[in-house]
């Protein structure tokens, strides 16, 4: 069995996501389909992501997950928010400047209804890179510290081009 899920879903334009286990860098085409289906909405206005049952949240996740802030902030006047009552995961976000971008709550949220699991997305090795090199270049555009975090191995994806 997996040992990651996410699910889904909406209502009038307010996306929930819940990630589930370890969310790594092998769900990142699907994340990103994901992001490109809500911003296609005309409807999007803003998404929670509920972080209560993440295990482990990589650099590339959190980089897209910026860029679903990102796309909330240009999209609408809400502010999208993110649930994490694990202290290691909102060490890492809040240590990535999220908070921010992110309105953050640390307490469950009370009822959750009708979520859906998302298909998982095969992608290519090229493909996955081209999203890791996306997702790490929108961590750096938002704050020097991530910028000199990432620096590194962005330009080392870069180069394998």
């Amino acid at each position: 069995m997996a040992t990651y899920r996410i699910l889904q879903a909406e209502e009038r334009g307010i996306y929930v996501l819940k990630f589930i286990g370890e969310i790594r860098l092998n769900l990142c085409s699907t994340l990103d389909q994901i992001i490109d289906d809500m911003v296609g909405n005309p409807e999007f206005k803003t998404v929670v992501v509920d972080l209560t049952e993440t295990e482990v949240i990589d650099s590339t996740t959190l980089g897209l997950l910026a860029k679903i802030a990102l796309a909330s902030e240009e999209r609408s006047r809400f502010l999208p928010t993110l649930i994490s009552t694990n202290p290691d995961v909102t060490r890492i976000v809040q240590s990535m400047g999220f908070d921010r971008i992110f309105l953050i709550v640390r307490e469950p949220a009370s009822e959750i209804e009708e979520l859906e699991e998302i298909p998982l997305l095969r992608a290519s090795e090229q493909q996955v890179r081209d999203k890791v090199l996306d997702a790490h270049r929108v961590l750096m555009s938002m704050n020097k510290r991530n910028r000199d975090e990432f620096q590194n191995l962005v330009q080392a994806l870069e180069t394998e081009d």
